[in-house]
C-alpha cells in the first residue's frame, strides 16, 4: 500500500516539539511529569511572564494551518470503523489515509484493508491485528 502518494508533501516545521512544563514541576515528585496547568498566584512568576521564567503556551506557538494535524507521511488521519466509512475516502484517497479503529475484529480489520486497496486509500494500521495463519 506504500503506492499512494499525498497530494501536497509540504514540510511540517513545529515551533516547540518540547512538552510546557507546568510551574514548580521540577520540586516535587507528585506533579513532575503532569501535564501543563495555568498558574494562578497572586504573585507568580510565571503568570506574570518575569523574564527567566518558564514559558507559558499561547496562540503564537500554533502550528501552520496548512500543515496542522498532518502525519508525517503527508496525510492527514480518519479513523474508520467498517467499509462503508472507508468509502467516504474514495475521492480523497491523496489528501486523507485511513486508520483502522481499535476495538474492529480482525476479520472486519481484513475486510477493510483489502477494500483499501482496491480503492488505493493509504492505511496507516494495516498490519495491525494480523497474524500469519500456520498450516498444520
Amino acid at each position: 500500500m506504500a503506492g499512494v502518494q499525498p497530494l501536497n508533501k509540504k514540510t511540517i516545521i513545529k515551533k516547540r516539539t518540547k512538552k510546557f512544563a507546568r510551574h514548580q514541576s521540577d520540586q516535587f515528585m507528585r506533579i513532575m511529569r503532569s501535564s501543563w496547568r495555568k498558574p494562578k498566584g497572586i504573585d507568580g512568576r510565571v503568570r506574570r511572564r518575569f523574564k527567566g521564567a518558564v514559558p507559558m503556551p499561547s496562540i503564537g506557538y500554533g502550528s501552520n494551518k496548512k500543515t496542522r494535524n498532518i502525519l508525517p507521511n503527508g496525510f492527514k488521519s480518519v479513523v474508520v470503523a467498517n467499509v462503508a466509512e472507508l468509502e467516504m475516502l474514495m475521492m480523497h484517497n491523496r489528501t486523507y489515509a485511513a486508520t483502522v479503529a481499535h476495538s474492529v475484529s480482525s476479520r472486519a480489520r481484513r475486510d477493510i484493508v483489502a477494500r483499501a486497496e482496491q480503492l488505493s486509500i493509504r492505511v496507516t494500521n494495516a498490519a495491525a491485528k494480523l497474524r500469519a495463519e500456520e498450516d498444520a
